[in-house]
Protein backbone atom coordinates (compact mmCIF):
# COMPACT_ATOMS: atom_id res chain seq x y z
CA UNK A 1 0.00 0.00 0.00
CA UNK A 2 1.17 3.49 -0.82
CA UNK A 3 0.50 5.92 2.00
CA UNK A 4 -0.58 9.34 0.74
CA UNK A 5 -1.61 12.69 2.17
CA UNK A 6 -3.60 15.54 0.67
CA UNK A 7 -2.57 19.12 1.42
CA UNK A 8 -5.51 21.46 0.94
CA UNK A 9 -9.06 20.28 1.66
CA UNK A 10 -11.00 22.46 -0.77
CA UNK A 11 -13.25 21.30 -3.59
CA UNK A 12 -10.60 19.73 -5.83
CA UNK A 13 -9.46 17.54 -2.93
CA UNK A 14 -13.00 16.77 -1.76
CA UNK A 15 -14.46 15.89 -5.16
CA UNK A 16 -11.50 14.43 -7.06
CA UNK A 17 -8.25 13.64 -5.26
CA UNK A 18 -9.60 12.06 -2.09
CA UNK A 19 -12.40 9.97 -3.67
CA UNK A 20 -10.03 8.72 -6.35
CA UNK A 21 -7.34 7.81 -3.83
CA UNK A 22 -9.98 6.01 -1.76
CA UNK A 23 -11.10 4.06 -4.83
CA UNK A 24 -7.56 2.90 -5.61
CA UNK A 25 -6.85 -0.44 -3.95
CA UNK A 26 -3.12 0.33 -3.70
CA UNK A 27 -3.58 3.50 -1.64
CA UNK A 28 -4.00 4.28 2.04
CA UNK A 29 -5.01 7.88 2.81
CA UNK A 30 -2.89 8.55 5.90
CA UNK A 31 -3.38 12.29 6.44
CA UNK A 32 -5.09 15.46 5.26
CA UNK A 33 -4.14 19.06 5.91
CA UNK A 34 -5.88 22.43 5.67
CA UNK A 35 -5.49 25.74 7.50
CA UNK A 36 -9.25 25.59 8.14
CA UNK A 37 -9.33 23.05 10.94
CA UNK A 38 -12.98 22.10 10.43
CA UNK A 39 -12.33 21.11 6.82
CA UNK A 40 -9.33 19.00 7.72
CA UNK A 41 -11.13 17.27 10.56
CA UNK A 42 -14.24 16.60 8.48
CA UNK A 43 -12.32 14.95 5.64
CA UNK A 44 -10.00 13.22 8.07
CA UNK A 45 -13.05 11.65 9.71
CA UNK A 46 -14.52 10.59 6.37
CA UNK A 47 -11.31 8.89 5.23
CA UNK A 48 -10.05 7.75 8.64
CA UNK A 49 -6.95 9.90 8.25
CA UNK A 50 -4.98 12.13 10.59
CA UNK A 51 -5.98 15.81 10.30
CA UNK A 52 -3.45 18.64 10.36
CA UNK A 53 -3.51 22.41 9.99
CA UNK A 54 0.28 22.70 9.44
CA UNK A 55 1.64 20.87 6.39
CA UNK A 56 5.23 21.04 7.64
CA UNK A 57 4.24 19.27 10.85
CA UNK A 58 2.41 16.67 8.80
CA UNK A 59 5.43 16.08 6.53
CA UNK A 60 7.66 15.60 9.56
CA UNK A 61 5.37 13.36 11.59
CA UNK A 62 3.59 11.16 9.08
CA UNK A 63 5.19 8.17 7.37
CA UNK A 64 3.80 8.93 3.93
CA UNK A 65 5.24 8.28 0.49
CA UNK A 66 3.34 10.80 -1.61
CA UNK A 67 1.25 13.96 -1.37
CA UNK A 68 -1.30 15.80 -3.47
CA UNK A 69 -0.88 19.57 -3.41
CA UNK A 70 -4.40 21.04 -3.74
CA UNK A 71 -3.75 24.62 -2.66
CA UNK A 72 -4.12 28.14 -4.10
CA UNK A 73 -1.80 28.66 -7.05
CA UNK A 74 0.78 30.78 -5.22
CA UNK A 75 1.44 27.89 -2.81
CA UNK A 76 1.91 25.17 -5.41
CA UNK A 77 5.65 25.66 -5.80
CA UNK A 78 6.74 26.27 -2.18
CA UNK A 79 4.67 23.43 -0.73
CA UNK A 80 5.62 21.00 -3.51
CA UNK A 81 9.28 21.83 -3.00
CA UNK A 82 8.99 21.32 0.75
CA UNK A 83 7.31 17.95 0.22
CA UNK A 84 9.91 16.82 -2.29
CA UNK A 85 12.74 17.84 0.03
CA UNK A 86 11.12 15.83 2.81
CA UNK A 87 11.30 12.73 0.61
CA UNK A 88 7.75 12.60 -0.75
CA UNK A 89 6.57 12.11 -4.31
CA UNK A 90 4.29 14.97 -5.39
CA UNK A 91 1.14 15.29 -7.47
CA UNK A 92 0.55 19.03 -7.90
CA UNK A 93 -2.58 20.71 -9.20
CA UNK A 94 -2.36 23.03 -12.19
CA UNK A 95 -1.00 25.54 -12.97
CA UNK A 96 2.10 24.05 -11.40
CA UNK A 97 3.57 27.44 -10.46
CA UNK A 98 3.28 31.18 -10.98
CA UNK A 99 6.54 31.58 -12.94
CA UNK A 100 9.00 29.62 -15.04
CA UNK A 101 11.58 30.04 -12.30
CA UNK A 102 9.30 28.42 -9.72
CA UNK A 103 8.48 25.59 -12.09
CA UNK A 104 12.15 24.96 -12.81
CA UNK A 105 12.94 24.89 -9.09
CA UNK A 106 10.23 22.26 -8.59
CA UNK A 107 11.70 20.15 -11.38
CA UNK A 108 15.25 20.43 -10.09
CA UNK A 109 14.19 19.69 -6.52
CA UNK A 110 12.44 16.52 -7.66
CA UNK A 111 15.56 15.41 -9.54
CA UNK A 112 17.86 16.14 -6.59
CA UNK A 113 15.52 14.36 -4.18
CA UNK A 114 15.08 11.45 -6.61
CA UNK A 115 11.32 11.73 -6.27
CA UNK A 116 8.60 11.85 -8.90
CA UNK A 117 6.70 15.06 -9.67
CA UNK A 118 3.45 14.93 -11.65
CA UNK A 119 1.14 17.78 -12.69
CA UNK A 120 -2.62 17.09 -12.61
CA UNK A 121 -3.58 17.95 -16.20
CA UNK A 122 -6.61 15.66 -16.37
CA UNK A 123 -7.69 16.43 -19.94
CA UNK A 124 -5.02 14.13 -21.31
CA UNK A 125 -6.91 11.18 -19.84
CA UNK A 126 -10.26 11.92 -21.52
CA UNK A 127 -10.98 9.01 -23.95
CA UNK A 128 -11.88 11.25 -26.90
CA UNK A 129 -8.69 13.25 -26.42
CA UNK A 130 -6.56 10.11 -26.28
CA UNK A 131 -8.22 8.80 -29.44
CA UNK A 132 -7.57 12.10 -31.23
CA UNK A 133 -3.91 12.04 -30.20
CA UNK A 134 -3.60 8.49 -31.51
CA UNK A 135 -5.23 9.33 -34.85
CA UNK A 136 -3.01 12.37 -35.42
CA UNK A 137 0.14 10.47 -34.45
CA UNK A 138 -0.82 7.70 -36.89
CA UNK A 139 -1.34 10.20 -39.71
CA UNK A 140 -5.06 9.46 -40.06
CA UNK A 141 -5.85 13.16 -40.49
CA UNK A 142 -2.97 13.90 -42.84
CA UNK A 143 -1.61 17.40 -42.50
CA UNK A 144 -3.12 19.37 -39.62
CA UNK A 145 -4.32 22.77 -40.76
CA UNK A 146 -5.85 24.44 -37.73
CA UNK A 147 -7.67 24.01 -34.41
CA UNK A 148 -9.97 25.75 -32.02
CA UNK A 149 -10.54 24.92 -28.37
CA UNK A 150 -12.50 26.42 -25.50
CA UNK A 151 -12.99 25.87 -21.81
CA UNK A 152 -15.60 28.06 -20.21
CA UNK A 153 -18.26 28.01 -17.51
CA UNK A 154 -19.95 30.42 -15.13
CA UNK A 155 -17.00 30.68 -12.76
CA UNK A 156 -15.59 29.06 -9.62
CA UNK A 157 -18.38 30.39 -7.36
CA UNK A 158 -20.35 27.18 -7.73
CA UNK A 159 -17.29 24.96 -7.45
CA UNK A 160 -14.92 26.50 -4.90
CA UNK A 161 -15.36 25.78 -1.20
CA UNK A 162 -15.46 29.55 -0.48
CA UNK A 163 -17.81 30.59 -3.27
CA UNK A 164 -17.50 34.22 -4.34
CA UNK A 165 -14.92 34.80 -1.59
CA UNK A 166 -12.63 32.17 -3.06
CA UNK A 167 -8.91 32.62 -3.59
CA UNK A 168 -9.60 32.05 -7.29
CA UNK A 169 -10.59 35.73 -7.58
CA UNK A 170 -7.64 37.18 -5.63
CA UNK A 171 -4.57 38.08 -7.64
CA UNK A 172 -2.14 37.69 -4.74
CA UNK A 173 -3.26 34.08 -4.24
CA UNK A 174 -4.38 32.96 -7.70
CA UNK A 175 -1.86 34.99 -9.75
CA UNK A 176 -4.05 34.43 -12.81
CA UNK A 177 -7.75 33.77 -13.34
CA UNK A 178 -9.56 31.86 -16.07
CA UNK A 179 -6.34 31.46 -18.04
CA UNK A 180 -4.68 29.66 -15.12
CA UNK A 181 -7.79 27.77 -14.10
CA UNK A 182 -9.00 26.71 -17.54
CA UNK A 183 -6.66 27.97 -20.25
CA UNK A 184 -3.65 26.02 -19.02
CA UNK A 185 -5.69 22.82 -19.31
CA UNK A 186 -6.20 23.52 -22.99
CA UNK A 187 -2.59 24.53 -23.74
CA UNK A 188 -1.56 21.20 -22.23
CA UNK A 189 -4.27 19.32 -24.11
CA UNK A 190 -3.34 20.82 -27.48
CA UNK A 191 0.34 20.08 -26.95
CA UNK A 192 -0.63 16.49 -26.16
CA UNK A 193 -3.04 16.02 -29.08
CA UNK A 194 -0.92 17.76 -31.72
CA UNK A 195 2.32 16.23 -30.51
CA UNK A 196 4.31 19.44 -30.62
CA UNK A 197 4.97 22.63 -28.70
CA UNK A 198 3.80 26.16 -29.37
CA UNK A 199 6.19 28.76 -30.69
CA UNK A 200 4.23 32.02 -30.44
CA UNK A 201 1.02 33.50 -29.05
CA UNK A 202 -1.15 36.61 -29.26
CA UNK A 203 -3.86 37.29 -26.70
CA UNK A 204 -6.71 39.46 -25.46
CA UNK A 205 -7.27 38.95 -21.74
CA UNK A 206 -9.91 40.86 -19.81
CA UNK A 207 -11.86 41.07 -16.55
CA UNK A 208 -15.36 41.75 -17.78
CA UNK A 209 -17.77 39.40 -16.01
CA UNK A 210 -16.69 39.32 -12.34
CA UNK A 211 -16.90 42.64 -10.50
CA UNK A 212 -15.42 41.09 -7.35
CA UNK A 213 -12.38 39.67 -9.18
CA UNK A 214 -8.84 41.07 -9.47
CA UNK A 215 -7.84 38.46 -12.08
CA UNK A 216 -8.89 37.76 -15.66
CA UNK A 217 -12.20 36.07 -16.38
CA UNK A 218 -12.25 36.02 -20.19
CA UNK A 219 -9.42 35.37 -22.64
CA UNK A 220 -8.98 34.56 -26.32
CA UNK A 221 -5.58 33.53 -27.69
CA UNK A 222 -4.17 32.87 -31.14
CA UNK A 223 -1.50 30.17 -31.06
CA UNK A 224 1.09 28.90 -33.53
CA UNK A 225 2.91 25.59 -33.19
CA UNK A 226 6.53 24.97 -34.11
CA UNK A 227 5.47 23.40 -37.41
CA UNK A 228 3.16 26.31 -38.27
CA UNK A 229 -0.29 25.05 -37.21
CA UNK A 230 -2.39 28.02 -36.10
CA UNK A 231 -5.58 28.12 -34.07
CA UNK A 232 -7.51 29.72 -31.23
CA UNK A 233 -8.00 29.07 -27.54
CA UNK A 234 -10.71 30.61 -25.37
CA UNK A 235 -10.88 30.43 -21.59
CA UNK A 236 -13.69 32.07 -19.67
CA UNK A 237 -15.67 32.30 -16.45
CA UNK A 238 -18.42 34.19 -18.31
CA UNK A 239 -20.23 31.26 -19.97
CA UNK A 240 -23.26 31.52 -17.70
CA UNK A 241 -25.64 29.42 -19.78
CA UNK A 242 -23.56 26.25 -19.64
CA UNK A 243 -20.11 24.76 -19.89
CA UNK A 244 -18.11 24.62 -23.13
CA UNK A 245 -15.19 22.18 -23.17
CA UNK A 246 -14.94 21.43 -26.88
CA UNK A 247 -11.98 21.10 -29.21
CA UNK A 248 -12.00 20.91 -33.01
CA UNK A 249 -9.01 19.76 -35.07
CA UNK A 250 -9.07 20.58 -38.79
CA UNK A 251 -6.99 18.20 -40.90
CA UNK A 252 -6.32 17.39 -44.53
CA UNK A 253 -8.20 14.08 -44.46
CA UNK A 254 -10.75 14.73 -41.71
CA UNK A 255 -12.01 17.09 -39.03
CA UNK A 256 -12.24 15.89 -35.43
CA UNK A 257 -14.91 17.31 -33.13
CA UNK A 258 -14.16 16.49 -29.50
CA UNK A 259 -16.66 16.86 -26.64
CA UNK A 260 -18.82 19.13 -28.76
CA UNK A 261 -21.84 16.81 -28.79
CA UNK A 262 -23.34 15.73 -25.41
CA UNK A 263 -23.72 12.12 -26.58
CA UNK A 264 -21.01 11.55 -29.16
CA UNK A 265 -17.68 12.45 -27.58
CA UNK A 266 -15.80 12.14 -30.87
CA UNK A 267 -17.20 12.96 -34.29
CA UNK A 268 -15.08 12.49 -37.41
CA UNK A 269 -16.14 14.49 -40.46
CA UNK A 270 -14.69 13.57 -43.86
CA UNK A 271 -14.39 15.87 -46.91
CA UNK A 272 -16.93 13.75 -48.84
CA UNK A 273 -19.60 14.43 -46.19
CA UNK A 274 -19.37 11.12 -44.35
CA UNK A 275 -19.36 11.10 -40.55
CA UNK A 276 -18.32 8.65 -37.88
CA UNK A 277 -19.63 9.08 -34.32
CA UNK A 278 -18.23 7.56 -31.14
CA UNK A 279 -19.53 7.37 -27.57
CA UNK A 280 -16.32 7.04 -25.56
CA UNK A 281 -17.21 8.24 -22.06
CA UNK A 282 -17.64 11.86 -21.06
CA UNK A 283 -15.20 14.58 -20.15
CA UNK A 284 -14.76 15.77 -16.56
CA UNK A 285 -17.31 18.35 -15.46
CA UNK A 286 -17.32 20.95 -12.70
CA UNK A 287 -20.89 20.08 -11.72
CA UNK A 288 -21.00 18.89 -8.11
CA UNK A 289 -22.40 15.40 -7.84
CA UNK A 290 -21.55 14.49 -11.43
CA UNK A 291 -17.89 13.68 -10.97
CA UNK A 292 -16.27 10.80 -12.80
CA UNK A 293 -12.77 9.45 -12.37
CA UNK A 294 -10.22 11.82 -13.89
CA UNK A 295 -7.58 9.15 -14.40
CA UNK A 296 -4.97 11.38 -12.79
CA UNK A 297 -4.75 9.61 -9.43
CA UNK A 298 -4.60 6.11 -10.93
CA UNK A 299 -1.87 7.21 -13.34
CA UNK A 300 0.15 8.82 -10.54
CA UNK A 301 -0.09 5.74 -8.32
CA UNK A 302 0.81 3.44 -11.22
CA UNK A 303 3.98 5.43 -11.86
CA UNK A 304 4.94 5.19 -8.18
CA UNK A 305 4.35 1.44 -8.09
CA UNK A 306 6.48 0.92 -11.18
CA UNK A 307 9.01 3.57 -10.13
CA UNK A 308 8.64 5.14 -13.56
CA UNK A 309 8.38 8.78 -14.58
CA UNK A 310 4.76 10.00 -14.53
CA UNK A 311 3.10 10.61 -17.89
CA UNK A 312 2.81 14.34 -17.09
CA UNK A 313 6.09 15.20 -15.35
CA UNK A 314 7.12 18.65 -14.20
CA UNK A 315 8.78 19.40 -17.53
CA UNK A 316 5.44 18.98 -19.32
CA UNK A 317 3.65 21.15 -16.78
CA UNK A 318 6.28 23.85 -17.24
CA UNK A 319 5.88 23.90 -21.02
CA UNK A 320 2.11 24.30 -20.70
CA UNK A 321 2.54 27.03 -18.07
CA UNK A 322 4.94 28.94 -20.30
CA UNK A 323 2.28 29.25 -23.01
CA UNK A 324 0.04 30.98 -20.45
CA UNK A 325 2.86 33.25 -19.26
CA UNK A 326 3.57 34.23 -22.86
CA UNK A 327 -0.13 34.96 -23.41
CA UNK A 328 -0.09 37.33 -20.43
CA UNK A 329 2.91 39.12 -21.91
CA UNK A 330 1.23 39.28 -25.31
CA UNK A 331 -1.83 40.92 -23.80
CA UNK A 332 0.24 43.43 -21.84
CA UNK A 333 2.55 44.38 -24.71
CA UNK A 334 -0.09 44.14 -27.47
CA UNK A 335 2.21 42.09 -29.66
CA UNK A 336 2.91 38.51 -30.66
CA UNK A 337 5.21 36.87 -28.14
CA UNK A 338 7.68 34.09 -28.85
CA UNK A 339 7.42 31.25 -26.32
CA UNK A 340 10.57 30.10 -24.57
Amino acid sequence: MIKVAVIGCGSIARHRHLPEYAANQDVEIAAVCDIVQERAEELGSIYDAMAYTDYQEMLEREEIEAVSVCLPNYLHAPVSIAALKSGKHVLCEKPMATSSEEAEEMIETAKNARKWLMIAHNQRFVPSHQKAQEMIANGDLGKIYSFRTAFGHGGPEGWSADGADSWFFKKDEAFIGAMGDLGVHKTDLLRFILGEDFSSVGAFIETSAKDHSTVDDTAVCVLRTQSGIIGTLAASWSYNAGEDNATVIFGEKATLRLEEDPENNLIIQYPNGDKAKFELGGIQTNEIGKQTSSGVIDSFISSLKADEEPVIPGEEGKKSLEVILAALEANETKRIVEIK
